[in-house]
This record gives structure tokens, C-alpha cells and sequence, in this order.
């Protein structure tokens, strides 16, 4: 497979890829998008300059990759592995998934100070 092919997979998969609320600052897209820049074809010009040549790239490596990036994107391990009900409701904390997913919605939009308090709330326990 072509390099420009690769790099537009890769181009595609980093559009694609949702970013993580709670660390914006890191992304996977970045890592995604530097696989991007080793397989895309380098001017005729730049690459006179560079005093190293271009790595080999293995297509067939790459496209796996690429693959393997597109289902994830389809969550395509999960409708071949589906999980029980019973898994996300454990009989000792039958709200704990829905507390969490819930909690990781809110998270980013907290101030320092609701951060404060609820991390203060998570070490004083009142029983």
C-alpha cells in the first residue's frame, strides 16, 4: 500500500478519535497524527535537505494498524464480546457504573474549588 494511502487512513482515524475530557491537554490524536507525518510522502525538496533518509515504512504493519484503530473506533470488540447486565451492576454497589460514568461527565466542568470540596468529601467519611 502507497505511503499517501497510509497517511490518509491515519489522517481519517485522527478526526475520527474522540479526545478525553478529563486530560485535553493529552492526546491520543497526537500519537495518531505522528504516524500520520512518518507515512506521508516528503517533498522532493525536503527530503534533499534531510541529511537522513526516510525510515522503511511497512505497508502491511501499517495497515494492520490502521486496522486495529478502526475497530476500536467501531467498537467492534465490544458487539462481538458483549458484557452482561449483571457485570455492570455488582450486587455490593448496584449504582457504582452510574455513579462513575456520572461523575466523569461533571469532572471537567468543575472549578478548583467544587474540586477541593470533593476531593475533601472523598477523605471525611460520615457513617
Amino acid at each position: 500500500m502507497s505511503r499517501q494511502a497510509i497517511a490518509r487512513h491515519y489522517a481519517r482515524i485522527s478526526s475520527l478519535w474522540p479526545t478525553d475530557p478529563l486530560r485535553p491537554q493529552i492526546t491520543f490524536q497526537s500519537a495518531i497524527q505522528f504516524r500520520e507525518s512518518l507515512a506521508s510522502p516528503q517533498p522532493a525538496a525536503e527530503s534533499v535537505q534531510s541529511s537522513t533518509p526516510a525510515a522503511p515504512l511497512d505497508g502491511q504493519r501499517e495497515l494492520r494498524n490502521a486496522n486495529a484503530l478502526y475497530s476500536l473506533l467501531d467498537n467492534r470488540y465490544m458487539k462481538k464480546y458483549p458484557i452482561s447486565k449483571d457485570v455492570l451492576k455488582p450486587k455490593s454497589n448496584v449504582t457504582y457504573y452510574d455513579d462513575l460514568i456520572k461523575e466523569l461527565e461533571m469532572a471537567p466542568r468543575r472549578n478548583w474549588w467544587e474540586n477541593f470540596v470533593t476531593n475533601l468529601r472523598g477523605k471525611i467519611r460520615f457513617s
